[in-house]
């Protein structure tokens, strides 16, 4: 599971604080009459013991170690995107995230990580998470029986952090079903098995105390919140329900400590069953790439723009050059559809674009003008995408080249220029978000400002002042010149590089 400690690579929760923590079981201890007199209430296995779905699915559980170079398993520990985007949410929501200080390593040293798995056919094919085997110049398999055996990676996705294993085997392996995600309810039973802290396979129990978690970890996150306690080591391993069927990957868990404190996160099994599907046969997947930055649909907007329903994905910004800016989609649509899927949220326009393949060709429903329009949009892919600014689905865009100041930006489009108030000779871009460990925090730019000049330049839009900041970068200065509009004021505010 990626985690703060996933400096030490004993494998941990998918990105963030975090690595899966000990804890003890959701439930009182009682006497069997007790259970039986109180059965409808409280949380109890089915039968009193949940050992008939241990003995089924734990011989499929294994163990997944990795060697790798030191030095790859150092740039990992603590400071890879995923952790900085696990990083960032938690502290947007004011909750501290963990400092860990990683280990010193001699560079020609190899490193280890540890991780879970569990077997999905009988000829060896394992699935786990991406992060587990990340960097690996050598990945073996231990089986329950204590086998180990060496495993060859078929393929992986970071987006999804998903990994798909096959080992040669001399018989028929025990393996767990997929069951269905989408039919879990809060409240609901589950167990978490896999290696926490390399102590050998470990049960824990709990609920579902949470479903469609967004962590802006990317295009996928619909993580189900579960209290099951999960430790470093637990990463890749399946949770299963009361059907004993695996109904999400343990990935990621949040610990202001190191250890367990019930929250942790897993993939849905609806949602990683296909992509395991497509990297058994592919060893990859090249996600579909529009070009827009996207923010939610309030009741403002929608009031603002005429719509029904507060639904659909706002563009906030459309990057040039992008299948989404080929199609001719502009900044203000609200995107309602893709093909003949409805879209009530930005979530759902990121999840169905990453769904596709570049080269796709798809009819997107924008409203605009008080009226449905239809774009033919030809997905992009991958590639495109590193080309283009960073869109995290949030209607945030933040500058795709270094330095960064740390603002995410928006056009003026006209829902905004009315709700603020400006006259139409106004130009710039809105200051959307602002971080406040960054500089231009400290120089005192707030959300609300309206960026109309870098370095003495105008600017029209986000994507210029991502230009002009850029451009300063590179030629070697120390800080940018902003000017900014606030109230109907004007003022300049320098902003340094140095803390970027």
């Amino acid at each position: 599971m990626s985690s703060l400690l996933r400096k030490h690579r004993t494998a941990a929760i998918v990105g963030a604080a975090i690595i899966v923590g000990a804890g003890a079981l959701p439930f009182a201890l009682t006497s069997p009459a007790a259970m039986a007199a109180n059965e409808p209430g409280g949380i109890i296995a089915p039968g009193g013991s949940f050992a008939p779905i241990v003995d089924a699915d734990k011989p499929a559980v294994v163990t997944v170690t990795t060697t790798m170079k030191a030095a790859d398993a150092g740039a990992d520990a603590g400071d890879s995107p995923m952790d900085e985007q696990f990083r960032q949410f938690f502290e947007n929501q004011g909750i501290p995230f963990p400092q860990q200080q990683a280990p010193q390593r001699n560079p020609a040293q190899r490193a280890k990580a540890l991780g879970s798995g569990f077997v999905i056919s009988a000829d060896g094919v394992i699935v786990t998470n991406n992060h587990v085997i990340e960097n690996a110049t050598d990945i073996k398999v231990t089986l329950d029986d204590g086998t180990e055996v060496p495993a060859k990676l078929l393929g992986a996705d970071a987006k999804s952090d998903l990994a798909v294993l096959k080992i040669q085997t001399p018989k028929p392996l025990a393996t767990v079903a997929w069951g269905d995600s989408d039919k879990l309810k809060l409240g609901d039973q589950i167990l978490a098995i896999g290696n926490p802290f390399g102590i050998g396979t470990t049960v824990t129990a709990g609920i579902v105390s949470a479903r469609g978690r967004d962590l802006h970890s990317g295009p996928y996150d619909d993580f189900i919140q579960i209290d099951a306690p999960i430790n470093h080591g637990n990463s890749g391993g399946p949770l299963v329900d009361r059907d004993g069927n695996v109904v999400g990957i343990n990935t990621a868990i949040y610990s202001p400590n190191g250890g367990s404190v019930g929250v942790g996160f897993a993939i849905p099994s609806n949602e990683a069953k296909a992509i395991v599907a497509k990297l058994e046969k592919n060893g990859s997947i090249d996600h579909g790439y529009l070009g827009v930055a996207i923010q939610p649909v309030t009741n403002d907007v929608a009031d603002a723009v005429g719509l029904s329903q507060p639904q659909g994905a706002l563009v906030a910004n459309v990057t040039d050059g992008t299948p989404a800016a080929d199609a001719g989609i502009k900044s203000g649509d609200i995107v309602t559809a893709v093909g003949n899927e409805t879209v009530k949220t930005p979530k759902d326009l990121s999840r169905l674009v990453a769904d596709l393949s570049p080269g796709d060709k798809r009819s997107v429903t924008v409203w605009r003008n008080g009226k449905s329009v239809d774009v033919n949009v030809t997905i992009g892919g991958n590639d495109d995408s590193k080309q283009a600014a960073n869109d995290k689905g949030d209607g945030k865009v933040q500058p795709s080249n270094q330095p960064s100041i740390g603002v995410g930006l928006a056009n003026l489009t006209p829902d905004l220029r009315q709700q603020m108030n400006l006259p139409r000779n106004v130009e710039g871009a809105v200051v959307a978000s602002v971080n406040p460990d960054k500089p231009a925090a400290a120089a005192g730019v707030q959300t609300g400002d309206i960026i109309v000049s870098v370095n003495d330049k105008p600017v029209h839009d986000a994507h210029e002042v991502q230009s002009a900041v850029a451009e300063a970068g590179k030629a070697g200065r120390k800080s940018v010149l902003l000017l900014i509009q606030r109230d109907g004021n004007k003022t300049f505010v320098a902003v340094p590089f140095a803390a970027a």
